[in-house]
């Protein structure tokens, strides 16, 4: 009998692939007891009461079918009704928006529809670790491009300018950010845009944490202008604003004929977006509204807390203003990140992200999710005040 062995089985794409640097520390943490996770991107709160009532009476009605590929339509005209709310930007729902299953499975498909082998994608650094993994796995090239504390993490587009190559085929945007919390200008987004324009390049505007926004504006990029919104994929969802993770939910949104694309990929892949989350997320656009206003005003007071104890600490803290993240500087700790939060864990049993994880630009940071209760996070500030004291 032949032996089998393990060399080429998977493909170079794949094999090369770095495994998320999010895991390590919380397979770590998993084995501990008393741990207090700063760690993973989840809000807290359980999905509010209406929605899950809405899920339930799906299954009860008996929606345990297969939806249209593209979605519920009753879903489609409801985002676009929403957006058109918020943003003063107009989707056709029967052609122009997408249910997915989360935007993880909007920026797979969004990528495997727009490049082809060798296409480059800008990625604004520090990110969220599947960017760079999904361009790769449609075949593209991620050429990351780091912004920096000094400009308050957001991307300097002279940056984007001088990443341009031939090759390029796309702009990523990912405002507010995660990692950092970073909100970009509308400035900074117009300037982008002309980037876009004057080379004619694709965007992908994550927009994820639109709602989760702290005294700031959030800026939807294809609601700039009509030519902007002709060459851009929005990709928004449930999961954070609305405390849906575990529902999957998520939509894609661009002209029709880029939308059909990812279509085509959904309908082979995914078939349709489960039913029952469907029907949660159309009871969240129409009635979750307040529910998000209660959850940003409590993530607003968690993020103020968190973001002046670090300060005091002598973890110098950029102050985030969306989602629900902090990305101090622990170099007065003079540790790098992966061992500052290795030894934070196993010492004092508070588990962060290390800002590596992220990509160039996030070395000598961490990230801290205050996506957790008030009371955890004061214990968490006390552990490190102990950490600090030893280690500052």
């Amino acid at each position: 009998m032949q032996e089998v062995t393990n060399a080429n089985r998977l493909s170079k794409r794949v094999a090369g692939l770095k495994p998320s640097g999010i895991r390590k520390f919380f397979d770590i943490a998993a084995t501990m007891d008393d741990v207090i996770s700063l760690g993973i991107g989840e809000p807290d709160f359980t999905t509010p009461k209406p929605i899950l009532d809405a899920g339930i009476r799906s299954l009860q009605n008996g929606e345990t079918h297969y939806t249209s590929n593209w979605g519920k339509i009753e879903l489609r005209e409801a985002v676009s009704e929403h957006l058109q709310n918020l943003y003063k930007v107009k989707y056709d729902p029967k052609n122009e928006i997408i249910a997915t299953v989360g935007v993880s499975e909007a920026l797979y498909l969004t990528f495997t529809a727009i490049l082809d082998p060798g296409d480059e994608v800008i990625v604004p650094t520090p990110c969220f670790v599947s960017y760079q993994a999904e361009v790769i796995m449609a075949g593209g090239v991620p050429i990351e491009v780091v912004a920096r504390e000094e400009n308050n993490f957001m991307i300097d587009p002279a940056d984007i300018r001088k990443a341009l190559t031939p090759n390029t085929k796309c702009i990523f945007i990912g405002y507010p950010s995660n990692p950092t919390g970073a909100v970009a200008t509308r400035e900074v987004m117009i300037e982008i845009g002309k980037i876009a324009e004057e080379h004619d390049l694709l965007v992908v505007s994550d927009e994820i944490y639109d709602r989760l926004v702290y005294d700031f504006e959030h800026v939807c990029f294809p609601a700039l202008d009509e030519s902007l919104k002709q060459r851009t994929i929005l990709l928004g969802g449930f999961s954070k604003d609305y405390a849906m993770t575990g529902w999957r939910i998520g939509y894609a949104c661009g002209p029709s004929d880029l939308i059909q694309g990812l279509v085509r990929i959904h309908q082979y892949s995914i078939m349709s977006a489960p039913t029952t989350a469907q029907d949660a997320a159309l009871e969240a656009l129409k009635s979750g509204n307040p529910f998000v206003e209660e959850m940003v005003k409590e993530y607003d007071r968690r993020r103020r807390l968190l973001v002046g104890g670090l300060n005091r600490l002598g973890l110098r803290t950029f102050e985030p203003r969306g989602a629900f993240y902090a990305f101090p500087n622990i170099q007065a700790s003079g540790m790098d990140d992966e061992t500052f939060a290795e030894k934070l864990l196993l010492e004092e049993s508070v588990a962060v992200v290390p800002g590596n994880a992220f990509g160039p630009g996030g070395n000598g940071f961490t990230r801290m999710c205050y996506a957790t209760s008030y009371e955890k996070i004061e214990e968490a500030l006390l552990r490190m005040e102990k950490f600090m004291s030893r280690h500052g």
